[in-house]
């Protein structure tokens, strides 16, 4: 009976292993087998190479380097809020606070992961871009500076709570070592700490990566949803997501080339992602050998 116990328990969390890579497969399979009538119709190298991103005009152009413009801009902008952010409150819940306030404080602040998307695309909109027209004067109601800073924002619990797991993972006795040799608190977190704890804080920055490629509500809200070719934070833009949103309303026939597009740019999405988590984990891996 128990061995059967335990060959039922077996079989259970096979099947739960296995159902996520089969949703992968399955997710891949419909992008891949729904792309390939788009490129009977448009070549590859227009689609890397045009500038143009007008699948809902008259006389479409389907270049994605607008989306990608676009996507990778918002992209930097958040992630230069949210690595040096993320880090350094996990440099201070880790080194810094006591367990019983780091306790209260960490849930605390991995509540911003909970809140809607939609809430902070608006917040975006209606906050965030009258703060910055009052710096930046001739900034328009919707631009990429506004939506990657909010992007930012929103990925900081993301980077801060995988961080602080990597630091609290060092030993002890690196620490001790560090504060023997009369290194301060801060000396000894940022130059013992975070290295020795650094293939585990890279794992947190591909996943902030990954977080702000995907977005969608903050920049459909609040960067304007138009394909420009530009790398001013103060223009609108759209990125990859930003485009399936639009889409996905309903304006191209099902069926068309335009429909088709979405496929597309979601294929392209996880090639990026992919992309990344493989750099990730490389670096994760050289670190982890150095250490």
């Amino acid at each position: 009976m128990r061995r059967l116990r335990e060959r039922l328990i077996e079989t259970v969390l096979f099947f739960a292993a296995a159902s996520s890579v089969l949703v992968t497969v399955g997710i891949v399979g419909i992008l891949v087998t729904e792309s390939i009538p788009f490129f009977a119709h448009v070549s590859v190298i227009d689609f890397l190479t045009d500038t143009q991103w007008t699948p809902l005009f008259e006389n479409p152009r389907y270049g994605i380097l607008p989306l990608l413009c676009g996507t990778f801009l918002s992209t930097i902008i958040a992630l230069t809020v949210a690595i040096p952010l993320g880090t350094v409150a996990a440099a201070f819940l880790s080194e810094y606070v006591r367990p019983s306030a780091r306790e209260v404080l960490k849930p605390i602040l991995e509540l911003l992961a909970a809140v809607p998307t939609v809430v902070y695309g608006y917040f975006a909109l209606l906050f965030v871009t009258p703060l910055l027209q009052k710096l930046i004067p001739s900034l328009g109601g919707f631009n990429v500076l506004s939506a990657g800073l909010v992007i930012g924002m929103m990925i900081v619990p993301y980077v801060s709570s995988l961080s602080e797991d990597a630091m609290r993972t060092v030993p002890n006795h690196l620490r001790e070592a560090s504060f023997a040799v009369g290194a301060s608190r801060m000396q000894t977190a940022f130059r013992v700490v975070i290295p020795a704890a650094f293939s585990g804080i890279t794992s947190a920055y591909i996943l902030g990566i990954s977080r702000a490629l995907g977005e969608t509500m903050v920049v459909a809200i609040a960067a304007g949803m138009q394909p420009n070719l530009t790398l001013n934070p103060t223009e609108p833009a759209a990125t990859i997501t930003a485009f399936i949103v639009q889409v996905s309303l309903g304006d191209l026939p099902h069926g068309s080339i335009g429909y088709q597009s979405i496929y597309v740019a979601g294929l392209s999405l996880l090639l990026l992602t992919l992309c990344f988590n493989i750099v990730g984990l490389y670096l994760r891996k050289k670190f982890q050998e150095r250490e």
